[in-house]
């Protein structure tokens, strides 16, 4: 292993990345510490972190990465490179951090080093593979009970890899401008000893992931492992053939390994039309298949991460549905959180059926959330109970408060309260007559309701069951769309909408009113 060079800090190149097995779910991360001149691997670390989400994983592989750095050389200057992102543009400060979970590790992450001391840069997932390795070589271990070992690591890359990366930046002269200084940051655990010295203990882990609840084991930390000095040993070879690769300016084989896997690819995408020939269905069985794939293919569209980096962790994505009708609804009658309360209607209650049979087919459904008014409820308690799950009850997702137009039809508020309806179409501050909530009122209580349940369900798809006002006004603020927009969107009795927000504070509306399902 080089040592630092005389009279000048060194310059590390730090390669980390995270998984989690479900998000959240069973979760390691890996880290690589590698001398910027040479490509040399100084150290690697692994940890299983019990589960957690794929960002806290990836952070948490940061810090262990800058923290192996920073033992190594506290006067260092750090090129971070990671497939990640989310992470990257966070912690280089283009992205807002509005999770509650990776607040506390970002700035974790940004003690490590002082400021203008680390740099960021995204690199794809294939020129990722060392730490990649590494962290599902981590998440093996704690599926066998077992802490990560170096001893027992494949994890040195390939020459798609690192070398493939370092070859890169020699033919085009950046290789030292990527890695000296820039902005700070990092994650990671406590720390148990691989071979050699500590490295400086990480987060408690009562910190920020245990405080989410997300399982941690107690009494593990990542294990940092220096890697062999010289004699042949494996971190003398990796480093000679990374330098031989920037000497003759290899090609890149990134290439090659693309076209590697084409034939494997080419065999996947054959087989499922070999086993529709094979399979002839009769044209019964073909329709309710048809039925079926439809289904499958809008839970795919309404999960599917859009045109958001895929790195970014899977959306928290609320699937919207409108309760069923009600004595009330085919009358159009004003029917809010202040009135009668009325439960559904048999033709509510069949409506509710035939969207808990769409949702099972579809399969993505993870949590049933609803308003706590007795049609929501019983809406959701029958799609609940179609899917095996429990019903949460949400104040929050109530419908608006109509006042004394509670039970009237546009027409009878019209005739009896003029000027007041006049007011409330021309201004969302406007509240209905006898003192309901204002629509201004109920985008601030749906703001907030959203934001909880984006924290408490982030990466997971969740039925939300609700009304019309509710739901329109989470559509509305996804779009970012003005008030009057409330008056311009149709929803009918039983429809489902989605809207999926992701990691970075964005929204994307996925489904608007869709009721095939009712048919």
């Amino acid at each position: 292993m080089a040592d630092a060079v005389t009279g000048s800090a060194r310059e590390f190149v730090v390669e980390a990345d995270g998984g989690s097995r479900g998000n959240p779910g069973p979760a390691g991360y890996g880290a690589v510490v590698l001398d910027a001149a040479t490509g040399e691997t100084l150290v690697e670390a692994a940890e299983y972190l019990g589960v957690v989400t794929n960002n806290v994983a990836e952070y948490r592989g940061l810090l262990a990465g800058l923290r192996a750095a920073g033992e190594l050389d506290p006067d260092a200057t750090v090129h971070v490179r990671m497939d990640s992102k989310l992470v990257v543009e966070q912690m280089s400060g283009r992205w807002k951090i509005k999770h509650p979970d990776m607040k506390p590790l970002a700035a974790e992450a940004a003690r490590v080093f002082p400021p203008g001391r680390v740099t960021y840069e995204w690199i794809p997932r294939a020129d990722n593979k060392h730490a990649d390795r590494l962290a599902n070589e981590a998440m093996d271990a704690g599926a066998r009970g077992e802490p990560w070992s170096p001893s027992t690591s494949t994890a040195e890359p390939d020459a798609g890899g690192a070398a493939g990366r370092r070859t890169r930046g020699s033919r085009t002269g950046d290789r030292s401008a990527a890695a000296s200084a820039g902005a700070a940051e990092g994650v990671g655990g406590e720390t148990a000893i691989g071979v050699g010295s500590a490295v400086a203990a990480g987060l408690d882990p009562r910190g920020a992931a245990g405080r989410a609840g997300e399982g941690r084991r107690s009494g593990d930390g990542p294990t940092v492992a220096p890697v062999g000095t010289g004699g042949g040993g494996e971190g003398e070879a990796m480093g000679g053939r990374l330098a031989r690769a920037a000497r003759t300016g290899a090609a890149d084989p990134g290439a090659a390994d693309a076209r590697a896997d084409a034939p494997a690819a080419d065999a996947r995408a054959a087989a499922p039309a070999a086993d529709a020939r094979a399979a002839a269905p009769s044209a019964g069985a073909r329709a309710d298949a048809s039925a079926a794939a439809d289904d499958v293919r809008a839970a795919k569209a309404v999960a599917s991460p859009g045109w958001g980096p895929p790195d970014m962790g899977a959306p928290a994505t609320f699937v919207l549905l409108r309760h069923g009708e009600t004595p009330l609804t085919p009358q159009k009658r004003f029917s809010g959180s202040g009135g009668s309360d009325p439960s559904l209607s048999a033709i509510g209650r069949e409506q509710a059926e035939k969207v808990a049979e769409s949702l099972a087919r579809r399969g993505t459904i993870e949590a049933v959330v609803a308003s706590p008014l007795a049609r929501t409820r019983e809406t959701a308690g029958i799609v609940a109970a179609r899917l095996g799950l429990e019903v949460t009850v949400e104040e929050g997702l109530r419908e608006t408060d109509f006042g004394a137009w509670e039970g009237l039809t546009f027409g009878e508020v019209r005739d009896r309260y003029p000027a007041d309806l006049d007011a409330w179409l021309a201004s969302p501050d406007a509240e209905p007559t006898g003192g309901g909530e204002s629509f201004a009122a109920t985008g601030t209580r749906i703001a907030a309701t959203r934001d909880r349940l984006v924290a408490a369900y982030a990466g997971r798809t969740v039925l939300l069951v609700s009304h019309v006002t509710p739901i329109k006004t989470f559509l509305r603020l996804a779009l970012g769309a003005p008030p009057e927009s409330l008056f311009r969107m149709e929803l009918s009795a039983a429809s489902l909408s989605a809207v999926a927000y992701y990691a970075d504070g964005g929204a994307s509306v996925r489904l608007f009113n869709e009721t095939s399902h009712l048919r």
